[in-house]
């Protein structure tokens, strides 16, 4: 995994993209894995905890079990995750004109997993993984430079974030999971929500070009 330290972006574009529900599936692997150890996730709001339940007896799972269950996930994640849909092809593209950086909001401990699953689907670009707030984190990235600066991300917290460390960002909310984008909230006013990769690389191109 590198640190913010360790990569070297060039004088162009910088797209900041979170992973799970953004570039991997992660809602459709993570109930196949739930499945397999005899629990469910149940659409009936946009969180995990009191929507995991154990299928013996349907009674939602402690905040502990969840957090426990993901992270059995995570050290598994190779076996159950798999591209969304014109990600690979479609961040191939925008690399020949910007960097691209990953920010995934991940146990750091889990990162070389990831890394190994990334690097096996074509998706080589640098992998930040970390649990603290993501404006911070792009904003020390971006370091003030007079480049267009792009954050993709499904959470409108971390949309927040870096809202308010980097005003000038575009920011570009994306879910690939469409039932449980339903349940999401709707993004605040300059936060651009988009259905799929096409959508989103139409206006990272827009913003490139303004």
């Amino acid at each position: 995994m590198s640190t913010v330290g360790q990569i070297q972006l060039r004088p162009r574009p910088l797209i900041v993209s979170d992973i799970d529900e953004v570039v991997l599936e992660f809602i459709n692997p993570f109930r196949a894995f739930l499945d397999s150890c005899d629990h469910a996730l149940l659409p009936r709001s946009f969180r995990l905890t009191g929507n995991i339940v154990n299928r013996t007896d349907d009674q939602p799972v402690t905040e502990a079990e969840v957090k426990a269950l993901l992270d059995a996930f995570y050290g598994s994640q190779d076996r159950w995750q798999t591209p969304a849909v014109q990600v690979v092809d479609t961040l191939a593209a925008l690399s020949e004109e910007a960097d691209i950086v990953f920010l995934t909001a991940m146990p750091p401990h889990h990162a070389a997993v990831r890394r190994a699953l990334l690097d096996r689907l074509g998706l080589p670009y640098p992998l930040l993984a970390t649990e603290e707030p993501k404006g911070p984190i792009v904003q020390e990235l971006h370091a003030g430079r007079a480049v267009p600066l792009v954050f993709v991300d499904d959470i409108l917290r971390n949309l927040q974030s870096v809202q308010r460390h980097v005003p000038s960002c575009l920011l570009i909310n994306l879910m690939v999971n469409v039932e449980f984008r339903a349940l999401a909230p709707a993004p605040d006013p300059g936060i651009r929500l988009v259905s799929n990769w096409a959508e989103a690389a139409a206006a990272i191109r827009a913003h490139f070009d303004n």
